[in-house]
């Protein structure tokens, strides 16, 4: 069965898909085109204090993740596919209304508290419903920021007017009465309407069915359900469609076309002129005969090109290749984390080659450190081995140039002559001169041996040497490169803590981000322990500090200025509800007024400090209209100083890195 897809490119490839795997043939017609807003300034403000966010659609839930990278913020999703959609980019806790806009709703109703703060509706720059209105009577205030726009398509798409004028449709798939009244628009200027009498329309719903009312669909089915899988699950229910093609227009009737009637045998039979037959076609004929035939050609292509592979019906259309199918969006967070694991196991890895090499060659050098020692005597002669073999050497000699013994002589005294040499000792000669030889090659082989054994002992200690330079220039390297991207990290963390504190909101997201990098730093990890307590609500700001400091020093002057009297206790209270004071930091003296002036002018000037320690030092009167106004300041001022300490510690340790 063909079905036709009017939604976004980036669904009707996932629709298309899921089609397929039914056993039906999509034809892709996008009535939309789907574009990314910028988040409006005020989005990081709603986004923090909103207690859950509203996704109506999967197109607010991929614009909603481009635009923050938090995943934590609890999520509502008006269907499975709006919700699969959410899961899929990272989004912790995700809750589906499996319905429509009602639905939701509902669930709303259902699950959340209005006093737990604002809803976030993130959704396109046209919507079907407006939860603000529909929730406002529940007391839910709902704020909604449109993130994305779905444009019109100016006219019909080209591969769903081709398969209309073809009448190759089986069914027409509508998915919001924004698609089906766009739809029916669209098909009405293209003149194609009366190609939809053997198409069955199928919507989300009945309110998605209505704007097509006007068109001569053969059958429109709404879903039983506002849901994808419905959608999907109605048109395997339609019975097996076979597609037609155009009729053949002729002026004479086939015999189909006859009525019964005319083919009664009382009708006159007409005869039919004679037909002159030509032998040929000439020159001219066959011309127009090939003209035709590729008019025909041309036309059948146009006509099945929306059955032609992608690949095929790119390069018909001039494009080179198919598009390529939507990359999910990335989780970045997760991105940096894998990053920074593969990073820390490849220099882990590494390390421990380059450890275990060092080993190796620091055991090779002591052992041939080992065995040279052992060759030399100890007084530093020569080795006993080759000692003991240049002596038999030298014996051999000597033996070999000795004559033999002669008896004395007797009485004569000429000298004697030496005896002839008989051929056994000749043969003996012999024999030792070639075994002095043989000890002389022995002698000079051991020689090249321990000159060899030296020259790669030398070679050992170089290499060992320069193996141990390199691994304390590449460690110190790389300790210098993590400890650089630490403090960077440090610092960025620093500079977002001091600004949720100054703006007081909650900062529990970043510092959470601080807290393995302070591992380690005593001095980051006492900050840290600090920031804790006011990680989840965060701290009263700065200019809401000095907006309540007028209220409070009314208080605090009506409480000094009463006493245990009836009478004093009436103007004191009078005093409280209408009261003069003076104001500015030229109010001289010691007396509460005095003090409350000074520390108003503090806070003007931006030194919060101060005023506090004027305001501890006003009479123990004074204590229940400040306790509470102190309380927000000292949390400011800690936290203000434990981001500032943590700045400075990142300035230092990026220093001591560099």
């Amino acid at each position: 069965m063909r079905v036709l897809i009017t939604r976004p490119e980036r669904e009707a490839t996932t629709l298309a898909t899921a089609l397929a795997e039914r056993g039906h043939v999509p034809v892709i017609a996008p009535l939309f085109h789907l574009e990314i807003l910028r988040p409006p300034a005020e989005f990081a403000t709603d986004l923090a204090q909103c207690q859950a966010v509203l996704l109506s659609s999967a197109n607010g839930a991929r614009a909603f993740a481009e635009a923050t990278e938090q995943r934590g913020k609890p999520i509502l999703a008006v269907g499975d596919t709006t919700a699969t959609t959410a899961e899929g980019l990272g989004f912790a806790s995700v809750t589906s209304a499996a319905g429509d806009g009602g639905a939701l709703a509902e669930l709303v109703r259902n699950r959340l508290d209005p006093k737990a703060g604002p809803l976030l509706h993130v959704s396109g720059v046209d919507i079907a419903q407006d939860f603000a209105e529909s929730l406002a009577k529940d007391g839910f205030e709902v704020r909604r920021v449109p993130l994305y726009e779905a444009r019109e398509a100016a006219e019909l798409p080209d591969s769903a007017r081709a398969a209309l004028q073809a009448r190759a449709l089986d069914a027409a798939m509508f998915f919001s009465p924004r698609a089906s009244a766009l739809f029916a628009r669209l098909v009405q200027e293209a003149g194609l309407a009366d190609s939809l009498s053997n198409v069955t329309a199928l919507a989300i719903s009945p309110a998605a069915l209505e704007p097509l009312s006007a068109l001569p669909f053969k059958a429109t089915v709404a879903a039983r359900r506002p849901t994808r899988q419905s959608v999907l699950d109605e048109i395997d229910r339609l019975p097996k469609a076979v597609v037609e093609g155009p009729s053949i227009m002729s002026d004479t009737p086939s015999s189909s076309q006859v009525p019964p009637a005319e083919m009664s045998p009382e009708s006159p039979r007409v005869t039919p002129p004679p037909v002159q037959v030509r032998r040929g076609l000439g020159v001219a004929g066959a011309f127009i005969t090939g003209v035709v035939a590729s008019c025909l050609v041309l036309a059948g292509a146009l006509i099945t090109l929306p059955y032609w592979p992608a690949e095929i019906r790119a390069l018909w259309q001039g494009k080179g290749a198919a598009a390529a199918a939507p990359v999910p969006a990335i989780d970045l967070q997760q991105v940096r984390q894998d990053a920074a694991a593969v990073a820390n196991a490849s220099v882990e890895t590494a390390r421990k080659e380059i450890s275990a090499r060092l080993d190796d060659l620091e055991k090779r050098l002591r052992a041939t450190s080992a065995a040279v020692a052992e060759r030399p005597a100890a007084t530093g002669g020569p080795d006993p081995a080759i000692a003991d073999l240049r002596a038999k050497v030298e014996a051999l000699e000597g033996r070999a140039t000795t004559p033999a013994p002669t008896p004395a002589p007797q009485q004569t005294p000429a000298p004697a002559q030496p005896p002839a040499v008989t051929a056994e000792q000749e043969k003996e000669l012999a024999t030792l001169r070639l075994e002095m030889a043989t000890l002389r090659n022995t002698l000079q082989t051991i020689d090249q041996s321990v000159a060899v054994q030296r020259d790669q002992t030398r070679m050992l200690t170089e290499a060992v040497d320069k193996a141990r330079g390199e691994a304390t220039v590449r460690s110190a390297g790389e300790q210098k490169a993590m400890s650089t991207a630490r403090a960077s990290a440090i610092i960025g963390i620093a500079a977002r803590l001091s600004a949720a504190v100054g703006s007081g909101l909650p900062f529990a997201t970043d510092l959470a981000l601080l807290t393995p990098l302070a591992q380690g730093d005593a001095k980051l990890s006492e900050s840290t322990n600090v920031l804790q307590a006011y990680a989840q609500t965060g701290v009263a700001s700065r200019p809401a500090l000095v907006t309540e400091f007028p209220a409070v020093a009314k208080a605090a002057l009506a409480d000094d200025l009463a006493d245990d009297s009836f009478g004093e206790r009436l103007l004191g209270k009078v005093r409280g509800l209408i009261s003069l004071r003076r104001v500015g930091n030229d109010v001289e003296g010691d007396g509460t007024e005095a003090k409350l002036a000074r520390a108003e002018a503090a806070l003007e000037a931006g030194d919060l400090a101060k005023a506090v320690a004027l305001v501890k030092s006003l009479p123990p009167q004074t204590a229940k209209a400040t306790a509470g106004w102190l309380s927000r300041a000292d949390a400011h001022l800690a936290a203000k100083q434990a981001a500032d300490q943590i700045s400075a510690q990142a300035v230092t340790l990026l220093g001591a890195a560099k």
